[in-house]
């Protein structure tokens, strides 16, 4: 008996459309179709084999912070991705690089839901 893999991370929004729009827009991801569920919510692909499920109708606090509850996406280029966010004006923390040389880039979604932009190092 084993875990397999992550499937998929859910967040409680508040609106939907303004969270869509942020992951479509924001952190360039693509939306996919979401089951006919009874509460609102919208479906994007993280990556080949993950996803990334919005669940609306949120009223209590989010509860997110970079050294805790947060999640991280791999990217391919930082520089690139620090100017797409810079002219978006999207709040971040600005770029660091972790002990083991990963570089780090934490942005905030509408709901305050931190997300991490992260490069790993290069190994030999």
């Amino acid at each position: 008996m084993r875990t397999l893999a992550l499937n998929h991370v859910a967040l409680h929004v508040a609106d939907v459309p303004r969270s869509e729009a942020f992951y479509r827009d924001v952190l360039q991801l693509t939306a996919m179709p979401r089951p006919d569920f009874d509460f609102p919510g919208a479906w994007f692909r993280l990556g080949v084999d993950q996803e990334l499920h919005l669940i609306g109708d949120r009223t209590a606090e989010t509860q997110s912070h970079p050294r805790g509850t947060h999640f991280a996406l791999c990217v391919d280029d930082m520089d690139a991705w620090e100017e797409h966010l810079a002219k978006l004006e999207v709040e971040r923390m600005p770029r660091k690089r972790r002990p083991d040389g990963a570089e780090q880039i934490f942005v905030v979604d509408p709901d305050g839901h931190w997300v991490e932009l992260c490069c790993l190092p290069v190994t030999q």
